[in-house]
């Protein structure tokens, strides 16, 4: 090996027709714990490529070798302790004087940390930071994915809590988080798979439900009325949770729904069950009077 190719902080392999590594850098063994000995001993996507991803890497290197077509990929490869690592590689075929193929050369550079800052960036994007729910950017991109022409379109629940100023005022705004914590756990808890729930901001959260009708959406709309507006915490006695115990509060609520179908703009169904949310929380306030 040449100086550059021992010193060279990327992943160098060259890999021969039936495989198998045939020359590997220092780098590649730091990386993956794996010895040119062990790389040298069986194909590599037996060796390093992910199981999931093993029937591809074949299939790609087996194409490669017939055609001499030179590609770039990305996939995890699983070093000897079992640990994963995100690498771009790419791949060119190697010929002979005659043309003809001998193997592949592969250049790959560890990505793992930066994959990862970006998934961080991009769940910080669309996520809510207090609830750890889907935020509004969230809640459109998903309604907006059902309700695309051929799409199963969606029916939208616009819950508005009452009482959120109330419980600030009284116990501190560390109770009132504590209190849109519990409200968000109480929601994903009466989800079905495929739904999403977030936080719009403050007291305001949505349930999207793709393909739901308006049966769909009133039975969901009750289900999330009594998971909210009844305590789930422990039995009263000398250890009861405290007024400020987000466990122990019912939490009123106004809900108003909108189903959409498929070609309906998705700002158009969220404003129409805020309206509806509207009208409800305006109807309770008058039942309320004395």
């Amino acid at each position: 090996m040449t100086a550059a190719y021992t010193s060279s902080r990327a992943l160098l392999l060259v890999i021969g027709v039936d495989g198998r590594v045939l020359v590997s850098n220092p780098a590649m063994t730091r990386a993956t714990g794996w010895s040119a000995e062990e790389l040298a001993a069986r194909p590599f996507w037996d060796t390093f490529v992910a199981p999931e991803d093993r029937a591809v890497a074949r299939a790609d290197f087996t194409r490669a070798m017939s055609t001499g077509a030179h590609f770039t990929v990305e996939g995890d490869w699983v070093a000897r302790d079992g640990a994963r690592r995100r690498v771009w590689m790419q791949v060119d075929v190697l010929l002979d004087r005659d043309g003809r193929p001998y193997g592949e050369s592969l250049v790959g550079v560890d990505v793992t940390d930066q994959r990862r800052e970006q998934d961080r960036l991009r769940r910080h994007a669309d996520t809510d930071a207090l609830t750890g729910l889907a935020n509004r950017r969230s809640a459109l991109t998903v309604l907006g994915q059902a309700l695309a022409d051929g799409g199963p379109g969606a029916g939208v629940l616009f819950c508005d809590l009452d009482g959120l100023k109330a419980t600030n005022d009284r116990d501190g705004h560390h109770a009132g988080d504590l209190l849109l914590v519990e409200v968000a756990r109480r929601l994903a808890a009466t989800t079905a798979p495929g739904e999403l729930v977030a936080r719009l901001g403050g007291d305001e959260f949505v349930v999207v439900s793709p393909g739901a009708d308006r049966h769909r959406l009133a039975a969901l709309a009750a289900t999330v009325q009594t998971a909210l507006e009844g305590p789930t915490g422990p039995p009263a006695g000398p250890d009861a949770p405290s007024a400020a115990d987000p466990r122990s509060l019912r939490v009123g609520v106004s809900i108003g729904s909108a189903v959409g179908a498929p070609g309906a703009d998705p700002d158009e169904v969220l404003r129409a069950a805020d309206t509806h949310m509207y009208q409800v929380k305006t109807a309770r306030r008058a039942r309320a009077r004395p």
